[in-house]
């Protein structure tokens, strides 16, 4: 394993351990704002309803898709690919429904062109899912846009596969 994706890892599990967590509302009879058990809500399709009620949040649900947090981009593009959309769809709506979180868009290229030319391409490709979000309910204060370029690549290598898994766009939810 590289001493890159270990340093990422150990240091996404730090700030993992010191995020902070909710309260939990004591009556077990209402949930949201007024609604009976029973009742469906917008955010259940996305496994946040099941998934509260056992003390995990959606995003910590491996099942849900909001556990899929990297949206793959063809070479020189920064248009979401129909794969993709869903991905998207869910974040947009897991924000939509919980205004005060903030997410960051990390814009990535592989090695191929200039370092300017990639740090744009990485712009252009977080703007895209950012503007994607907006569309779709997500308030423009809740995300944050950065580009890495080809400065973090997720894979080393100079072949089709390590270029494919570089052009990216990484959601991180702080």
């Amino acid at each position: 394993m590289s001493i890159r994706v270990l340093f990422f890892l150990l240091l996404s599990l730090t700030f993992y351990g010191c995020s902070s967590t909710e309260e939990v509302q004591d009556d077990a009879s209402v949930v949201d704002q007024g609604r009976t058990m029973g009742e469906e809500t917008d955010s259940q399709a996305y496994g946040a309803g099941e998934a509260d009620r056992q003390g995990m949040s959606a995003l910590d649900d491996p099942n849900s898709p909001l556990a899929k947090r990297i949206i793959y981009f063809e070479y020189d593009s920064s248009e979401i690919l129909p794969e993709y959309r869903a991905t998207v769809e869910a974040h947009a709506a897991y924000l939509a429904a919980n205004q005060s979180v903030v997410i960051t868009l990390e814009g990535h290229a592989d090695e191929r062109g200039s370092r300017e030319y990639n740090l744009a391409l990485g712009e252009r490709r977080a703007e895209s899912v950012s503007r994607q979000m907006s569309l779709l309910g997500a308030s423009g204060s809740q995300f944050r846009v950065v580009s890495y370029g080809e400065e973090r690549p997720a894979v080393d290598g100079h072949d089709d596969y390590a270029w494919s898994q570089n052009r990216r766009v990484e959601i991180i939810y702080r």
